[in-house]
């Protein structure tokens, strides 16, 4: 899942600023996620780090009575000196545009490079199928880090990975198996309980 709705303007890239929390509307939406996913049955909950993430993760926590792991893999794209600027500010910047076209091996100054993001995420995620074999497990993460990971699964280019679009508050279902994965559902904003 995708975190709700926060705190920050849309037009601000946030990347791993501290303290960036849910909206009222964001709240809103974590509690409506809770509650489109109660009849499933959730074993384990994991979140980024991020306060967005756990706040939403909360929201999960509290109908499923169940404790909220902490993981770093799912984490926000580190974007260095670009983190707090504005859309229109990078909008000019030559490696923003760079960066935007050519995601798979483009640098963010002092940030991340997205395929070692890509990597970690569907590292962690593979680690979690083994040790929670035949169950069903939520995680919190955010836009690009999902859409790392859903292009991993679907084998699309992290180049082309915008064309994948997550929602605040929506849910990506992949089921991992032995022979391979599935994506299910993307960008789920809708009834889940027909799982």
């Amino acid at each position: 899942m995708r975190h709700a709705a926060h705190n920050v303007a849309d037009a601000i890239l946030v990347g791993q600023t501290p303290s960036v929390c849910l909206s009222p509307q964001g709240q809103q939406q974590a509690q409506q996620l809770a509650e489109r996913l109660a009849a499933l049955p959730i074993a384990a909950i994991y979140s980024s780090p991020l306060e967005r993430t756990i706040q939403t993760a909360q929201a999960l926590a509290s109908r499923f009575n169940l404790a909220i792991e902490a993981c770093e893999s799912f984490a926000e794209i580190n974007f260095g000196e670009w983190s707090g600027k504005s859309f229109d500010e990078l909008a000019n910047d030559p490696r923003w545009q760079a960066w935007n076209s050519f995601r798979s091996s483009a640098a963010l100054p002092n940030g991340s490079l997205m395929l070692a993001v890509q990597l970690r995420a569907v590292a962690a995620l593979q680690s979690l199928c083994r040790q929670h074999a035949n169950q069903l497990v939520a995680i919190v993460s955010h836009a690009d880090v999902i859409k790392a990971v859903v292009a991993h699964y679907l084998g699309i280019h992290l180049d082309l990975f915008q064309r994948i679009e997550i929602s605040p508050a929506s849910v990506s279902i992949v089921t991992v198996h032995d022979w391979g994965a599935r994506v299910i559902r993307l960008n789920d904003t809708g009834e889940l309980s027909t799982l």
